[in-house]
């Protein structure tokens, strides 16, 4: 699979050189010779999106690798007309599709490689800020918490200076698992409590089972510890 990933990594790689030439007609020589002409691909963007639409239903019905295989047939489409930003979404789909299938490794490469690329390159600082939620996930997910923290830490700093309450939060909600998982469980508490703090500032209700469940964790967790000190 690793190897598959890497073949993607070096195919959408070579499709953003090429998507920077595709409207191109003519090239001229180094010696200054006469043009050469190249026939020039036409893509449909509509492809893309029904690409892209079939692989969400897949994906809602839990059908995690056919929704990867159409994702990836979308992400070429949205490449070819040179539509980074659906594009970028589509590669983003990928990587959770790997993820979900516990393909850590894969969702890794194609973060790193694919996604964050895309996104520095076109200056989206939403897209790279959502992309590092999830590799802070994968990270996670993979026993990587260093790396983790890092990622869920970095969302927090752009969610702050993209003034995105909500991607703030959930940036805290990330490094409240990977302190559980380290066993900080005072620190965790207290980093669960400031998430809780902002949500019921900005008055959203949309984080309070991940707030409910973490702190029944960490109760858990400790009253564990207590029983059987070691």
């Amino acid at each position: 699979m690793t190897k598959i990933v890497l073949a993607l990594t070096g195919l959408f790689a070579s499709l953003q050189l090429q998507a920077q030439n595709i409207e191109r007609s003519e090239i001229q020589e180094p010696n200054g010779g006469s043009a050469i002409t190249i026939a020039v691909s036409k893509f449909d963007l509509e492809d893309g999106n029904s690409f892209f639409e079939e692989a969400e239903d897949l994906e809602r019905k839990g059908d995690y690798n056919e929704a990867l295989t159409l994702f990836g047939k979308a992400a070429f489409e949205y490449n070819s007309v040179k539509n980074f930003n659906r594009y970028g979404q589509a590669i983003i789909k990928m990587s959770n599709m790997h993820y979900q299938l516990g393909r850590y490794n894969d969702a890794e490469q194609i973060l790193l490689n694919v996604a964050l690329k895309n996104y520095s390159k076109t200056g989206n600082r939403t897209g790279i800020m959502n992309t590092y939620n999830l590799l802070g996930k994968v990270y996670l997910a993979n026993t990587k918490y260093t790396q983790s923290m890092w990622f869920f830490t970095q969302q927090g700093i752009l969610a702050k200076q993209l003034k995105s309450n909500n991607a703030y939060i959930e940036s805290i909600l990330g490094i409240v698992q990977v302190k559980i998982k380290k066993k900080d469980f005072t620190l965790a508490l207290r980093d669960l409590k400031s998430a809780e703090w902002l949500a019921n500032s900005i008055k959203t209700t949309q984080y309070k089972t991940q707030i409910k469940d973490a702190r029944e964790m960490i109760a858990s967790k400790t009253a564990t510890k207590k029983v059987n000190p070691s």
